[in-house]
């Protein structure tokens, strides 16, 4: 079941949105239009495939995933951070 909140309503009660957000999507609106959409994790996780760290760690073949932090010392003196995981 989908809901659609107005911008000004869902500013107003937030907690109601994500209490409907329960139950499936929310769209909130502006002049009518839907221009976001609310989901719970779970449904956005479902949707996206997307997973957690912790769920990586449990996962039977997650030893083979690579994971090299840079060091706080290098962070500290400015060093940059390759963020390419190419």
């Amino acid at each position: 079941m989908t809901r659609a909140f107005s911008s000004r309503d869902f500013n107003q009660d937030t907690a109601a949105a994500k209490r409907a957000a329960k139950d499936g999507p929310v769209f909130i609106t502006d002049r009518g239009e839907a221009a976001y959409v609310l989901l719970t994790i779970e449904a956005y996780r479902r949707l996206t495939g997307s997973k957690t760290l912790g769920d990586l760690i449990g996962m039977e073949d997650g030893a083979d995933i690579d994971f090299d932090p840079p060091r706080m010392g290098d962070i500290a003196r400015g060093t940059p951070v390759d963020l390419d995981f190419d």
